[in-house]
């Protein structure tokens, strides 16, 4: 069996307004979508969540270590998880480092947020070479973009031909 496909978003500036703009991406096409990471970071992404953009509201979760997803609850689209299993399973989910979640085999599509800075690199190069260690394929999303532009001009150059 072939390891999941986890997407690296890194070199990022600010991972908070990034996740937001997944976030709402996500919703907006019907996802599920669990976040997790520090326990400080997933409070930010909180409060944002509620103030990023006058007049919407994107319906939403804190789940704390140790709580349980309520009946009345289970229907939240967007989870902010400090243990993704909790939560249950997701279209997506979204880390927000420093360390690798821990998966239940429920979850779609993983990507991995990783800061500009290089301790956040650094634990972002550490959490790729645990995914591959285990038999997961990491992917660089800019390279992949690259590969993808790449190919766009060369079918362009053939057509022209």
């Amino acid at each position: 069996m072939a390891g999941r496909e986890i997407e690296f978003h890194p070199g990022l500036g600010d991972v908070a307004d990034y996740a937001l703009r997944l976030v709402q991406k996500a919703h907006a096409r019907g996802l599920r979508v669990v976040l997790t990471g520090a326990p400080e970071m997933l409070g930010r992404i909180d409060s944002l969540l509620w103030t990023f953009e006058p007049g919407a509201f994107l319906p939403h979760a804190r789940l704390r270590a140790g709580e349980a997803v309520s009946a009345a609850m289970a229907r939240t689209p967007v989870w902010l998880a400090d243990d993704p299993r909790a939560a249950g399973p997701a279209d997506v989910l979204v880390n927000l480092g420093p360390h690798m979640p821990v998966f239940d085999g429920g979850n779609g599509r993983t990507l991995e947020l990783v800061g500009s800075a290089e301790a956040a690199a650094a634990a972002g190069r550490q959490r790729w070479q645990q995914y591959k260690a285990q038999g997961d394929v990491p992917c660089d999303v800019r390279q992949r973009a690259a590969a993808t532009r790449a190919e766009a001009r060369g079918a362009t150059n053939d057509a022209a031909d």
